[in-house]
């Protein structure tokens, strides 16, 4: 299918999907909690400040192109959103998390990519994370380019969502490139698969994607109690 969002759709959608994998108890969304969603620090890249205004609009274009709708909940006057991407995009679960993991934090490495997106779908190997990659790129949703020892796969259905043209970082540059980078004495990354030492931003994510767990745990709680 030839889909092409602008950066605001694609920040939306990719809430969405991750909402409804992850909060299951709290999706479909409100307009403020979809919001919210956006406008988060973690599992971001990059951070965004979006107004509820403009929320509104990505998720009319969403609508528009088959890709989210209106849901009114029995009993309650709260207009809230769910995506369609499933249907749509002719995805099942876990290309479906591994395509929203891509919109967003960009492009990734297979391991970086299976141990994010694990958080909204099991991914037990990363062969069968190249199996999701394979059908995204079939599909032309992602592609796939080699940049140094690991390639990393980006999603083409918003190509203005992170630049291409990004400097590389100073580890990455040729020998003969005449930068100069500071000493370091941290070890390479270990190419995907291969065991190695923790990766630390890895870790983080994983802690900050524990905290908002039980931070819905906590407000569910909330409600039960009446508090």
């Amino acid at each position: 299918m030839d889909i092409a969002l602008n950066p605001h759709e694609a920040r939306v959608l990719g809430v969405l999907v991750e909402k409804a994998f992850t909060t299951p108890d709290q999706y479909p969304l409100s307009l403020n909690a979809t919001t919210n969603g956006c406008n988060q620090k973690s599992n971001r890249d990059p951070h965004v400040d979006f107004s509820e205004a403009e929320v509104r609009i990505a998720l009319t274009g969403l609508t528009m192109k088959h890709l989210a709708g209106k849901s009114v909940p029995v009993g309650s006057r709260v207009e809230k959103w769910r995506h369609s991407a499933k249907e749509a995009l002719k995805l099942d679960d876990r290309e479906l998390a591994v395509l929203a993991e891509l919109l967003l934090r960009g492009p990734q490495t297979a391991g970086e990519l299976r141990g994010r997106a694990k958080r909204m779908r099991d991914l037990p190997s990363l062969d069968v994370l190249e199996q999701c990659l394979a059908t995204l790129r079939e599909k032309g949703y992602a592609v796939t380019q080699p940049e140094g020892r690991a390639p990393r796969t980006r999603q083409t259905l918003c190509r203005d969502l992170h630049p291409e043209d990004l400097p590389a970082p100073a580890s990455a540059l040729p020998a003969d490139s005449g930068e100069q980078s500071e000493p370091s004495t941290a070890t390479a990354a270990p190419p995907p698969g291969e065991i190695g030492a923790p990766d630390v931003t890895t870790r983080v994510t994983v802690l900050e994607e524990r905290v908002d767990e039980l931070a819905a745990i906590v407000a569910r709680l909330q409600r039960e109690l009446g508090g």
